[in-house]
């Protein structure tokens, strides 16, 4: 009896962990939403924030009808729970991490949404909100839980290989969940173009400027505090003193590697434009931790703060180079910061985890990338013929708010008020 209750009491407290840290991680769907409304111009705020409340609410109710049954072959649909004791703890016993379904489904559901708001950003400004939408909904149903289900979900690809055999990690999603949304915002943007204006004749980059970045840097503030429910979570229990301590760890890894990404992003862009670009330490501190997502428990704090600090100074790099060079628009570097840094977080790992090979990494890596980037190209491209994906030219030019929203975010500012 006594064992019982001791074990009831631990099962307790371990599924209110976890769903206080999916709760922190919900919160980060705020910190995209403010991060987003930022740093695009004011004409475009409304839509972008519709475009952040809508996605989450369809994340989390085609990951519920679909997408974790097939990550884990675990339908929550229908699915209720045991009320009477017997059947409750008959549940208890078979918990192996002692969890209840319902709880793992809701941590689940937030990193999809997760996924699909780095989406949002990278096609910020001259995206259809309906075509959007509506990738939403195949994304988040087939695509990512497909991509779930062979390193997560524990299944094999295609009945060809099997990631956790040959030894890929990925602890809390630098490439399951970052680098997965990165690369279907890769093929949206290569499809949509740059923004008008963004390019002159000559093709060198344009500035175009955020309307807000007080906002920005509140959003980045808010998914520096969610960020500990993304990785702390991760270690799925908190009720024995290992995992305590775990968790202790993970919190403090994390917090370094995001600090010393910001500081990464400060010195280089100092030193490149002789000025410090708020806008590049805000994609520092998001880098910094995109970075230690992958293996936020095996390192020391001196490894975190060395996988955050070239975090730092990689997506730097990254966005000048897809911004100049590549003449690839991304409005707010999420490319750079979730798919680039979020590779380099992958390819940390056998740093500080010795039973982890980067062969091993590369692989689950390229299988990522090429899964969700040829299945997003091709909806995005089914999306573009049947219904288009982007606004005319007069609609980009007086703003996404008044062509797919009827409003505006600061009216009081333009005198239409």
């Amino acid at each position: 009896m006594i064992e019982n209750n001791i074990f009831e009491l631990q099962y307790a407290i371990d599924t209110f962990y976890f769903l206080v840290m999916g709760a922190l991680v919900m919160w980060m769907a705020a910190g995209f939403s403010v991060l987003e409304a930022g740093l695009v111009r004011s004409k475009n705020t409304a839509e972008i924030l519709t475009k952040n409340v809508l996605l989450f609410a369809i994340s989390c109710t085609a990951y519920l009808v679909i997408g974790y049954d097939i990550m884990y072959d675990g339908g929550m649909l229908l699915a209720g729970i045991a009320t009477d004791g017997a059947e409750s703890m008959a549940i208890l016993t078979k918990s192996v991490l002692a969890e209840s379904k319902e709880a793992d489904f809701f941590f689940q559901v937030v990193f999809v949404a997760t996924a699909m708001s780095i989406v949002s950003g990278a096609v910020a400004e001259r995206m259809k909100l309906t075509a959007f939408l509506v990738f939403a909904v195949i994304f988040t149903a087939i695509i990512y839980p497909m991509e779930g289900s062979w390193t997560w979900g524990g299944k094999s690809v295609f009945g060809l290989f099997d990631l956790g055999e040959i030894g890929f990690s990925d602890f809390a999603g630098s490439g399951i969940v970052h680098m997965a949304g990165a690369s279907a915002a890769l093929s949206a943007v290569l499809l949509l173009g740059a923004r008008k204006g963004k390019y002159d004749k000559s093709g060198n980059a344009r500035p175009i400027l955020g309307a807000n970045l007080p906002l920005a840097a509140l959003g980045t503030f808010i998914l520096w505090l969610g960020w500990f429910g993304f990785n702390g979570g991760s270690v799925l229990k908190l009720s024995d003193v290992a995992s305590a301590n775990a968790v202790a760890l993970v919190f403090l890894n994390t917090n370094a590697a995001a600090a010393a990404g910001a500081i990464g992003a400060f010195l280089l862009s100092k030193i490149w434009f002789r000025k410090v670009d708020l806008s590049m330490v805000l994609n520092g501190v998001l880098a910094g931790l995109v970075a230690i997502t992958a293996e936020p428990l095996a390192p020391s704090p001196a490894m975190a703060m060395f996988v955050g600090l070239i975090g730092g100074l990689l997506v730097v790099v990254s966005i000048l180079v897809l911004d100049r060079i590549l003449k690839i628009d991304d409005p707010v570097g999420a490319i750079s910061v979730h798919g680039v840094v979020g590779l380099w977080g992958l390819l940390a790992v056998p740093l500080s985890n010795d039973g982890v090979t980067f062969s091993a990494q590369i692989i689950g890596a390229l299988t990522i990338f090429v899964w969700v980037f040829i299945t997003s190209a091709v909806l995005w491209f089914i999306l573009k013929l049947i219904i288009g994906i982007r606004i005319t030219e007069e609609e980009e030019e007086k703003g996404m708010d008044i062509s797919e929203c009827g409003i505006e975010a600061y009216p009081e500012f333009t005198g239409k008020n």
